[in-house]
């Protein structure tokens, strides 16, 4: 080698050792993994769940997006599992999002679904693949996770495996439809009729309101599905209007979610039986939203009661003021209650990722971050201190119940 390639190779050594102690070329890239969320984004629903996928991308601005120490950088995408041929959750939509998650190794975290009958068609799949974990922030039928709360063959039908990979961050019905019965009879109510809109949520909340009610005394006059298609309920609300010895029932519980012409719902009752004073009108989280109080009319809807998991936001702790400070700041006033369980899963999530790192792994290992979400224990996030038990619920189990006060949902009262 010549005396001038020589000083030129050497040049080019010092060169690259300066710019890596710089922080130049030599500088570690990092690896992108990917986080999903399938969510109806289509149709009704959407009051809830953009304000969902809003508090994801809020975490992970908040994280830069990155996590272990900048080692690896996540790609958030949301998905719709709505289509507008139904204007809701459509199950073709639901399993092809979750055939494509599966099937893509870059993805690590599947954060829904919004829908139970959704969730019940993805979880079998994503078992499979990996497993890849699921955590939803708005899922509440017990028999996804709970033995003995559903049908015979739930919840192990639902993990082909036999390993479980889904767990959620809000209570289920088995709590829900529980303290319902218990709220409409301290309302003063002694017989009720209950419908549902013959999806697994709504029909699984509904029954369990009808068990307890039963067991607690509370007359159950009656008990159906009903069409979610149908133009009115003006026949259905005339029939219930004679139900209870030639009168109305003392209330109606209804088990379904805002997609399911739950407004129209809401006007018949009104217009055949009175407003929901004379007659209470009491509902699970599925119509705990500013669209249902707007469909119906804030006259028609006045007077409404819905429950949903969890407390008040006047009642989270100081994360839980902080996150609501953030997200308003960003996006404006908030009152959709779902958002801060979006949070709070893209929460957990991160602090599993940063487990698994701690503990030498790898976040493209997909059984490692699964295992990690599993083993979340007293976890201080926005929603409280909490832990994942062995079915993935959560061991939070307070429930809020919200009354429709001059247009907008008011908290009225938090129980357990």
């Amino acid at each position: 080698m010549s005396r001038r390639a020589f000083s030129l190779v050497s040049f080019l050594i010092v060169a690259s050792t300066l710019l890596a102690a710089c922080g130049g070329a030599a500088t570690p890239t990092t690896e992108t993994i990917k986080v999903v969320s399938s969510l109806p984004m289509t149709g009704a629903s959407l009051t809830q769940t953009q304000t969902m996928v809003n508090s994801i991308q809020l975490r992970l601005e908040q994280a830069n997006y990155q996590v272990c120490g900048g080692k690896y950088t996540i790609a958030y995408e949301a998905w719709d599992d709505a289509s507008a041929a139904l204007g809701k959750w459509d199950p073709a939509v639901e399993t092809e999002n979750g055939n494509k998650a599966a099937a893509d190794k870059s993805i690590v975290a599947y954060l829904g679904t919004f829908n139970s009958g959704a969730a019940k068609l993805s979880i079998p799949i994503l078992n499979q693949a990996g497993p890849l974990v699921m955590i939803s922030s708005a899922n509440t039928y017990a028999g996804l996770t709970k033995p003995g709360k559903g049908e015979a063959d739930e919840p192990d039908k639902y993990y082909p495996s036999g390993v479980r990979n889904y767990s959620r961050v809000i209570p289920a019905d088995d709590i829900q439809g529980k303290v319902a019965a218990n709220f409409t009879q301290a309302q003063g109510a002694k017989t009720v009729y209950i419908l549902d809109d013959q999806e697994l949520y709504g029909k699984g909340v509904a029954d369990v309101f009808e068990a307890t009610a039963k067991a607690i005394g509370l007359t159950v006059v009656g008990h159906e599905g009903i069409d979610p298609k149908a133009a009115d309920y003006k026949a259905l609300m005339t029939k219930i209007s004679t139900s209870n010895a030639g009168g109305p029932p003392d209330a109606i519980y209804v088990g379904m979610v805002v997609d399911n012409n739950a407004a129209q719902l809401l006007k018949d009752k009104v217009a055949i039986m009175g407003d929901n004073k004379t007659v209470l009108y009491v509902g699970p989280d599925g119509i705990q939203t500013q669209a249902f109080i707007d469909g119906a009319g804030k006259e028609v809807a006045e007077g409404a009661y819905a429950s949903v998991g969890g407390v008040p936001f006047s009642e989270l702790p100081a994360s839980g003021q902080q996150f609501l400070k953030d997200y308003e700041a960003k996006y404006g006033k908030l009152t959709e209650p779902y958002s801060v369980y979006g949070y709070e899963a893209m929460n957990v999530l991160l602090k599993a990722m940063e487990d698994v790192c701690a503990a030498g792994g790898k976040l493209t290992d997909r059984a490692a971050i699964r295992d990690a979400v599993f083993a979340i224990k007293d976890f201080s996030g926005v929603l409280g201190v909490w832990s994942f038990d062995a079915n993935g619920d959560t061991t939070l189990s307070d429930m809020t119940f919200y009354q429709v006060q001059n247009g907008a949902y008011v908290a009225v009262g938090t129980f357990k």
